[in-house]
């Protein structure tokens, strides 16, 4: 299977199935003598991993980390950093009635096409669980940011129907929907009971928004910065839709609306808008980064749905087991892990953008 890598310069590899013995990430290309431990990576973790309310599935696992390489005395190497993640608390017959069977919003179908072959049990590579990886790689490159003062505030802009209208970002990791208004948590959660006296899932939109960012991150053809967002984000399995700034409302503004002018504050450039969401040309532009991620409802649901077997008959699938009613609030960490790798893949291809940025490397 290719695809599994992400990133040109800082590459993250993840590998490891739901139901196998374990997951991880290979992360190569990362700068040597970045401080890191294993809780550098498992505060990350524990923001997306299962079992922490009524929101998410019961399946109950601790998700801990352990670094193998690429570590030492507590800062990187600058060799392949290898992290693990056991799997301890499969359920694996509770997928047997989908065996032969075509789950409705899954992979099953084009996984069995495309390969001959799948792993019925938990979905095996198209799960959820391989965001583990993911997030181990966003959390590393999270440690390098940092050295450079870029700050990432992600979180629900909405659950369902219901918007969130302010944004405080201490209330994010208050609530168990990563919402930022105190004042709609109420309305998401009878909403979501709504649903799950139905037996059904509900959806919603991460925002990511990104300060510190230098100017002129990505490139300005086919590896512009909001274009490679647009794929780290879209890779995951339930992101049905990206927008950068303001997105597809500015198909309804005019160019004087739409446009953000500039002026001088001391020696530096500012905007005096960010309808374009911190980027011009496919560069960041030094203002700040936003953009947002449509995620579709749980596919996996408790009612009736009608699909086919792989023998072509037509039927009726009830799925079983403990999925999540609502992806969003497990996801929004996901996301701002592929933000992170992606702006630090960016960063290290833009080291080399001028010679005088490698005389002055090279300099002696």
């Amino acid at each position: 299977m290719a695809g599994s890598t992400f990133g040109k310069v800082y590459r993250v590899t993840t590998w490891g199935e739901s139901h196998g013995k374990a997951l991880g990430a290979v992360v190569d290309g990362c700068p040597a003598g970045v401080p890191l431990t294993e809780e550098d990576i498992q505060s990350y973790l524990d923001r997306r991993k299962p079992g922490q309310s009524k929101a998410t599935t019961a399946r109950k696992e601790a998700d801990r980390c352990e670094i193998l390489s690429g570590v030492f005395d507590g800062k990187t190497t600058g060799t392949p950093i290898s992290v693990l993640v056991w799997n301890g608390d499969q359920h694996s017959k509770d997928y047997s009635n989908i065996a032969h069977v075509y789950r409705p919003g899954h992979a099953d179908y084009t996984f069995q096409e495309k390969y001959g072959i799948r792993d019925y049990r938990g979905g095996g590579r198209s799960s959820g669980r391989e965001t583990i990886g993911r997030v181990i790689g966003g959390a590393i490159a999270m440690q390098v940011l940092k050295e450079f003062g870029i700050s990432f505030t992600c979180y629900a802009k909405s659950i369902g129907p219901v918007v969130a209208e302010n944004v405080d970002p201490v209330y994010i990791s208050k609530n168990p929907f990563c919402l930022p208004d105190p004042n709609v948590v109420e309305r998401a959660q009878s909403y979501l009971d709504a649903c799950m006296e139905r037996k059904d899932s509900i959806g919603g939109v991460i925002e990511c928004r990104v300060d510190g960012l230098p100017v002129g991150l990505g490139e300005p053809v086919f590896d512009k910065l909001d274009a490679l967002l647009g794929q780290a984000v879209m890779s995951i399995g339930a992101i049905k839709g990206f927008e950068v700034g303001d997105g597809f409302q500015s198909s309804l503004l005019h160019g004087s609306q739409d446009n953000d002018g500039f002026y001088m504050d001391g020696d530096e450039v500012k905007k005096s808008s960010n309808h374009s969401g911190g980027t011009l040309g496919g560069m960041s532009d030094g203002g700040q980064l936003v953009f947002r991620a449509a995620v579709k409802p749980t596919p996996s649901i408790a009612q009736a749905q009608q699909t086919v077997d792989d023998q072509g008959n037509d039927t009726l699938i009830v799925i079983h087991g403990r999925h999540d009613p609502i992806i969003v609030p497990r996801a929004v960490v996901v996301v701002e892990s592929m933000a992170a790798i992606t702006i630090l893949d960016l960063m290290m291809q833009n080291a080399s953008s001028q010679v005088d940025a490698l005389k002055n490397f090279y300099k002696k």
